[in-house]
C-alpha cells in the first residue's frame, strides 16, 4: 500500500464586509450595554453586509484573495468545498455559484453544513482529496452572512454574530516535508440540536406567514446549554488529538480556535494549560461569523507574526448539533 499524500495549507485569504455594527450601534436596537457585551462575549463590533449581499459573495472575495497570494488561476481549481449554514439559497449550492462567480471553469464542488465547526469539517474532507491523490487543488471556504438569520430585537443572540469569509487553497506536501495536516478528530452529539438551531425554512416547519410571523428563520439558542458544551468539548477534542499524537499543549505553538465566546477560549487554553501567547483571539473586531471564525484567526495569527512556516497549529471548534472538531497541523509557509 502506497503512502498517503500529505495535504498542507499554501495560501489563505479572507473578507469581511466594511459596514460595522458596534456595540453603541446596538444599544440603539435592543437593551444592552457595551459593557454587558463585553463583558459575556469579548465583542466591541462585528462587519455586516448591505441589503443584497449573498454569502457566495463573501466566499467569493476571500477565494480571489487566496489565489492572488499563490498566483494561479482560477481555471486550476478542482474542488471548491464551501462550509456555511447560510447559503445564497437551498439550491443550486453556494460552491456552485463561487464556482461561477471566480471563474473556476474546471472545479466541481459542494456545501458542507456542520455550523460553525463547518471549517474544520471542510477542511478534513477538502485533505482526503489530496491525501489519495484524486485532486492536486482543493478550495475550502467558510463563509456565512449570520445577519440575515438574526433577530435584532434578541439581545441573547444579536450582540454574538457578524458576518464574514475566509478561504484557504490545499495542494499537495512534497516528499519528506515536514508540513501539512497531521491528523484530525471530530464527533457529534444530536442530543444537543435543538440548543442552538434555525427551526424554520427546511422540510419539518416550510416557510409559511406563520412561520414567519413566529421568527422560525432567525437563530434560537439555549445559551446556558451551548456555553456548557463549548467548554467541556472544545478542551476535551484537543486533549485527545493531542494525546493520540504524543504531544502536549506546550508543544503548540499556535492554537486557532472558533472564535465562538472570549470566555469559552480563555477557558479552554486554560484547561489544556497551552503557553500564554499561542491562543489567537480576535472576536472583540469581527464577533462570530460561524464558518468564517477559523480563517479570519489565521489571519490575524499571521498579522500577529503568531503564524509562520513551521508552527505547529491546533485548530478546535464546536457549533450547533452539536457538532465538535479539532485539527493539528505544521504551517507551510
Amino acid at each position: 500500500m502506497t503512502n498517503p499524500i500529505r495535504a498542507k495549507i499554501t495560501s489563505l485569504g479572507t473578507y469581511v464586509p466594511p459596514r460595522l455594527l458596534t456595540n453603541q450601534d446596538l444599544e440603539a436596537m435592543v437593551e444592552t450595554s457595551d459593557q454587558w457585551i463585553m463583558e459575556r462575549t469579548g465583542i466591541r463590533e462585528r462587519h455586516i453586509v448591505e441589503k443584497g449581499v449573498a454569502t457566495s459573495d463573501l466566499a467569493a472575495e476571500a477565494a480571489k484573495c487566496a489565489l492572488a497570494k499563490r498566483g494561479i488561476r482560477p481555471e486550476a481549481i478542482e474542488v471548491i468545498i464551501v462550509g456555511t449554514v447560510t447559503p445564497d439559497m437551498f439550491f443550486p449550492s453556494s460552491a456552485c455559484l463561487v464556482q461561477h462567480k471566480i471563474g473556476a471553469k474546471g472545479a466541481w464542488g459542494f456545501d458542507l453544513s456542520a455550523a460553525c465547526s463547518a471549517f474544520i469539517y471542510a477542511l478534513h474532507a477538502g485533505a482526503q482529496f489530496i491525501n489519495t491523490g484524486v485532486h492536486k487543488k482543493v478550495l475550502v471556504i467558510g463563509a456565512d452572512i449570520m445577519s440575515s438569520i438574526i433577530d435584532y430585537t434578541d439581545r441573547a443572540t444579536c450582540v454574538i454574530f457578524g458576518d464574514g469569509a475566509g478561504a484557504v487553497l490545499l495542494e499537495p506536501a512534497a516528499g519528506g516535508e515536514d508540513a501539512g495536516f497531521i491528523d484530525f478528530l471530530n464527533y457529534v452529539d444530536g442530543s444537543g440540536g435543538r440548543s442552538l438551531y434555525m427551526p424554520g425554512g427546511g422540510s419539518l416547519n416550510p416557510s409559511t406567514h406563520e412561520t414567519v410571523d413566529k421568527k422560525m428563520h432567525c437563530v434560537h439558542q439555549d445559551g446556558q446549554a451551548v456555553f456548557k458544551y463549548a467548554v467541556r468539548n472544545m478542551a476535551d477534542v484537543c486533549d485527545r488529538l493531542l494525546k493520540r499524537n504524543g504531544l502536549s499543549a506546550t508543544d503548540i505553538d499556535c492554537f486557532i480556535p472558533h472564535q465562538a465566546n472570549k470566555r469559552i477560549m480563555v477557558s479552554t487554553a486554560d484547561r489544556l494549560g497551552l503557553r500564554p501567547e499561542a491562543p489567537i483571539i480576535n472576536i472583540d473586531r469581527f464577533g462570530n461569523t460561524t464558518a468564517g471564525t477559523i480563517p479570519l484567526a489565521m489571519q490575524t495569527a499571521i498579522d500577529e507574526g503568531k503564524l509562520k512556516k513551521g508552527s505547529l497549529v491546533l485548530l478546535a471548534s464546536v457549533g450547533a448539533g452539536f457538532t465538535t472538531g479539532a485539527t493539528l497541523l505544521r504551517w507551510a509557509y
